[in-house]
């Protein structure tokens, strides 16, 4: 761990990584100002392709604005006011990743965690919603204390390259389904068999999808700068011209914190949370963060290129700890716990590879907080095609796959798989875990184990025989 912890320690590598080359003095020009603050033309980049970039993830993860609320809402909180922190939680997460971390990763409420806060812990336990606020407040607590501790780094460096690259192969065809599954290309099947079976095919959401992407591998195919927010646009336009669902509902909206004393501000109860019954649903927020949240970070990473000679994350300890305090602040605010968002590699994806992205996105969600009709005149199959293919050119992550080493690469695949089949990151990493101790075992390569692998093995298998999994 030693060996990598220079470059988790801020800018004392200042990003050389992406640009070693023979001859020192061919580096590019470092410039002042934006430029110099965000290392852009060091990490191969321009203002104007992270100013695009930082739109597409906006674009591509706007719909939280609209989903988290609801959730939350379903649960007994004042939709207003988780509205507004939501906008602020995407907003102080995005910033602190882009201006301090200075990665394109953006910050939101995690929707698998919004999930169990509202439907588990509210309406499944019965917890009162200040209990819930305190219990996302002490989950970002300890999910600090374990990332500044380096807890989540020994993680990250203890993480195998299969199970590595497994993991964004996972997550490339969990986000191809989600966005599949969202416009109704890919549905529930209601008889026997596959539990998946096509959609409605002739449906205006699945063929503007199907179209969007097919529009996009072109674009791409001909380096058309911005060719996937230009798919978004152009979808969204068609969308409110023809779309009688897609309906203008004015531009311009005061932020609203609910009615006289619904605002969720300030309102979190942590002696309550503090309580032996709640105390098992923050640790599980926390484990669940911790490889969830995790395992995103270090596939976008990858997908942008950002990783530094040893296979770790540049800046990799300040990104870790940007999302554990956004959960901090969401419990402030009345929000859901915090997470890097996976649509962040649809940025990414655009040219994004540097913090300006991030902060585009920060500064977004900020306006959205005065512009709230405007978040309904993207309708899911305008984003879609984006993630979709965001989760296809993950896929990529196989060839990285050393198949010379059998158990480390099936194991990275086994991951993968079931990442999409159980719909949950974490029991994907649990299973590619397992199946490396095991498979190095029996096939007499135990040698090549290290004590931190085999302890996170042990760690998550018994997470999930005590039955605390999200």
């Amino acid at each position: 761990m030693s060996d990598h912890s220079a470059i988790h320690t801020g800018q004392s590598t200042k990003d050389t990584d992406l640009n070693n080359t023979e001859n020192p003095e061919a580096k590019p020009e470092i410039k002042g100002g934006l430029d110099g603050y965000f290392y852009i033309t060091e990490r191969g980049s321009t203002v104007k392709t992270e100013m695009v970039a930082g739109l597409t993830t906006f674009l591509a993860m706007v719909y939280s604005v609209i989903v988290v609320p609801s959730m939350l809402g379903a649960a007994g909180f004042n939709q207003g006011a988780v509205y507004i922190a939501t906008c602020l939680v995407a907003a102080f997460g995005s910033l602190l990743m882009g201006l301090w971390a200075k990665l394109p990763m953006a910050i939101g409420c995690a929707i698998s965690l919004t999930a169990f806060t509202a439907f588990s812990l509210v309406l499944g336990q019965g917890v009162s919603i200040p209990v819930a606020l305190g219990a996302v407040f002490l989950m970002g607590v300890v999910f600090t204390a374990i990332t500044v501790t380096g807890v989540r780094q020994w993680i990250l460096t203890n993480l195998p390259h299969g199970i590595a690259h497994g993991t964004g192969i996972g997550i490339g065809l969990f986000l191809l389904l989600i966005a599949a599954n969202g416009v109704g290309l890919v549905i529930k099947n209601p008889y026997e068999g596959l539990p998946v079976m096509l959609g409605e095919f002739t449906s205006l959401p699945v063929l503007m999808s199907v179209f969007g992407l097919a529009a996009i591998f072109g674009l791409e195919k001909r380096r058309v700068p911005g060719g996937i927010l230009l798919v978004i646009v152009a979808i969204s336009v068609f969308g409110i011209i023809f779309d009688p669902n897609v309906v203008y509902q004015g531009l311009f909206a005061m932020p609203s914190f609910g009615a006289e004393g619904e605002s969720l501000l300030g309102t979190m109860d942590i002696m309550g949370a503090l309580n032996p019954i709640v105390i098992p649903s923050v640790l599980a927020l926390v484990m669940t963060a911790i490889f969830d949240a995790t395992g995103t970070i270090r596939a976008v990473a990858g997908q942008a290129n950002l990783l530094d000679k040893d296979g770790q994350i540049i800046n990799g300890g300040k990104a870790l700890t940007s999302d554990s305090v956004s959960s901090i602040v969401a419990g402030c605010v009345g929000g859901a716990p915090a997470a890097v968002y996976i649509e962040s590699a649809a940025g990414t994806a655009a040219g994004g590879k540097t913090g300006l992205t991030a902060t585009v996105v920060g500064l977004l969600f900020v306006v959205m907080l005065f512009l709230s009709p405007l978040s309904y005149l993207v309708p899911a199959y305008a984003t879609a095609p984006a993630l979709m293919y965001v989760g296809l050119l993950m896929l990529s992550n196989v060839s990285k796959l050393d198949m010379n080493d059998s158990v480390d690469a099936l194991s990275g695949l086994m991951c993968a798989v079931f990442i999409v089949l159980t719909g949950n990151i974490v029991t994907g990493i649990m299973l590619g875990f397992s199946a490396l101790v095991i498979g190095r075992v029996i096939s007499g390569e135990w040698k090549k184990l290290n004590v931190g692998t085999v302890l996170i093995a042990i760690v998550l298998v018994v997470f999930y025989a005590g039955g605390w999994a999200i």
